[in-house]
Protein backbone atom coordinates (compact mmCIF):
# COMPACT_ATOMS: atom_id res chain seq x y z
CA UNK A 1 0.00 0.00 0.00
CA UNK A 2 1.28 3.35 -0.87
CA UNK A 3 1.93 5.25 2.17
CA UNK A 4 1.87 9.57 2.58
CA UNK A 5 3.00 11.42 5.10
CA UNK A 6 0.30 14.20 5.35
CA UNK A 7 2.15 17.74 6.91
CA UNK A 8 -0.72 20.17 7.14
CA UNK A 9 -1.23 22.78 9.92
CA UNK A 10 -5.08 23.79 9.65
CA UNK A 11 -7.06 21.04 11.35
CA UNK A 12 -10.00 20.26 9.45
CA UNK A 13 -8.17 19.96 6.06
CA UNK A 14 -5.72 17.93 7.20
CA UNK A 15 -8.61 15.85 8.58
CA UNK A 16 -10.70 16.26 5.15
CA UNK A 17 -7.36 15.10 2.98
CA UNK A 18 -6.54 12.34 5.51
CA UNK A 19 -10.21 11.12 4.82
CA UNK A 20 -10.18 11.85 1.26
CA UNK A 21 -6.83 10.33 0.66
CA UNK A 22 -7.53 6.66 2.66
CA UNK A 23 -10.95 6.09 1.24
CA UNK A 24 -8.91 6.15 -2.28
CA UNK A 25 -6.75 3.30 -0.83
CA UNK A 26 -3.91 4.78 0.36
CA UNK A 27 -2.35 5.14 3.87
CA UNK A 28 -2.35 8.53 5.34
CA UNK A 29 -0.05 9.32 8.59
CA UNK A 30 -1.20 13.06 9.32
CA UNK A 31 1.16 15.66 11.33
CA UNK A 32 0.61 19.39 12.04
CA UNK A 33 4.13 21.00 11.61
CA UNK A 34 6.77 19.99 9.40
CA UNK A 35 9.19 19.60 13.14
CA UNK A 36 6.62 16.62 13.77
CA UNK A 37 7.05 15.02 10.29
CA UNK A 38 10.79 15.00 10.90
CA UNK A 39 11.09 11.49 13.35
CA UNK A 40 8.81 9.60 11.38
CA UNK A 41 10.79 9.83 8.52
CA UNK A 42 13.06 8.26 10.38
CA UNK A 43 11.09 5.53 11.84
CA UNK A 44 9.05 4.99 9.03
CA UNK A 45 9.02 3.87 5.17
CA UNK A 46 6.91 6.71 3.20
CA UNK A 47 6.15 7.35 -0.47
CA UNK A 48 4.80 10.48 -0.39
CA UNK A 49 5.48 13.79 1.55
CA UNK A 50 2.46 15.86 0.59
CA UNK A 51 2.90 19.13 2.69
CA UNK A 52 1.31 22.45 2.76
CA UNK A 53 4.38 25.09 2.38
CA UNK A 54 3.51 27.81 5.00
CA UNK A 55 3.14 26.23 8.23
CA UNK A 56 4.92 27.19 12.01
CA UNK A 57 8.51 26.03 12.96
CA UNK A 58 9.47 24.68 9.84
CA UNK A 59 7.41 25.66 6.30
CA UNK A 60 6.71 22.73 3.90
CA UNK A 61 9.60 23.77 1.37
CA UNK A 62 12.59 23.22 4.23
CA UNK A 63 10.88 20.03 5.24
CA UNK A 64 10.75 18.83 1.63
CA UNK A 65 14.53 19.39 1.26
CA UNK A 66 15.19 17.86 4.92
CA UNK A 67 12.82 14.93 3.85
CA UNK A 68 14.49 14.49 0.73
CA UNK A 69 18.02 14.34 1.95
CA UNK A 70 16.83 11.69 4.55
CA UNK A 71 14.60 9.34 1.56
CA UNK A 72 16.00 10.18 -1.45
CA UNK A 73 13.32 8.53 -3.60
CA UNK A 74 10.59 10.22 -1.78
CA UNK A 75 8.31 12.14 -3.71
CA UNK A 76 6.97 15.52 -2.93
CA UNK A 77 3.81 17.35 -3.26
CA UNK A 78 3.13 20.54 -1.94
CA UNK A 79 0.08 22.43 -1.14
CA UNK A 80 -0.38 26.43 -0.70
CA UNK A 81 -2.84 29.09 -1.17
CA UNK A 82 -0.09 31.64 -1.99
CA UNK A 83 1.03 31.87 -5.80
CA UNK A 84 4.16 33.86 -4.80
CA UNK A 85 4.92 30.72 -2.47
CA UNK A 86 4.08 28.48 -5.51
CA UNK A 87 6.82 30.25 -7.32
CA UNK A 88 9.64 29.72 -4.72
CA UNK A 89 8.96 25.98 -4.20
CA UNK A 90 9.52 25.45 -8.13
CA UNK A 91 12.32 27.00 -7.60
CA UNK A 92 13.61 24.99 -4.38
CA UNK A 93 11.66 21.58 -5.26
CA UNK A 94 12.17 21.36 -9.83
CA UNK A 95 10.85 17.86 -9.19
CA UNK A 96 7.56 18.70 -6.83
CA UNK A 97 4.39 18.88 -7.77
CA UNK A 98 2.68 21.66 -6.69
CA UNK A 99 -1.38 22.12 -6.06
CA UNK A 100 -2.77 25.33 -5.22
CA UNK A 101 -5.71 26.01 -2.98
CA UNK A 102 -8.82 26.19 -2.93
CA UNK A 103 -8.89 22.72 -5.24
CA UNK A 104 -11.29 20.12 -5.21
CA UNK A 105 -10.45 16.59 -3.42
CA UNK A 106 -10.94 14.81 -6.23
CA UNK A 107 -7.88 17.12 -8.10
CA UNK A 108 -5.60 15.81 -5.14
CA UNK A 109 -6.30 12.19 -5.64
CA UNK A 110 -5.82 12.54 -9.33
CA UNK A 111 -2.44 14.27 -8.87
CA UNK A 112 -1.92 11.40 -6.39
CA UNK A 113 -3.19 8.80 -8.66
CA UNK A 114 -0.71 10.06 -11.42
CA UNK A 115 2.15 9.58 -9.46
CA UNK A 116 2.29 6.47 -9.13
CA UNK A 117 -0.04 5.54 -12.18
CA UNK A 118 3.06 3.51 -13.37
CA UNK A 119 4.06 1.54 -10.26
CA UNK A 120 0.00 0.72 -10.01
CA UNK A 121 0.42 -0.91 -14.17
CA UNK A 122 3.38 -2.42 -13.14
CA UNK A 123 2.23 -3.99 -10.05
CA UNK A 124 5.04 -2.92 -7.82
CA UNK A 125 3.35 -0.99 -4.73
Amino acid sequence: MIRILLAEDDRVMREYLTRALERSGYSVAAVDRGTAAIPLLQEERFDLLLTDIVMPEMDGIELAQKASEMVPDLRVMFITGFAAVTLRAGKSMPQARVLSKPFHLRDLVLEVDRMFELERVGGNF
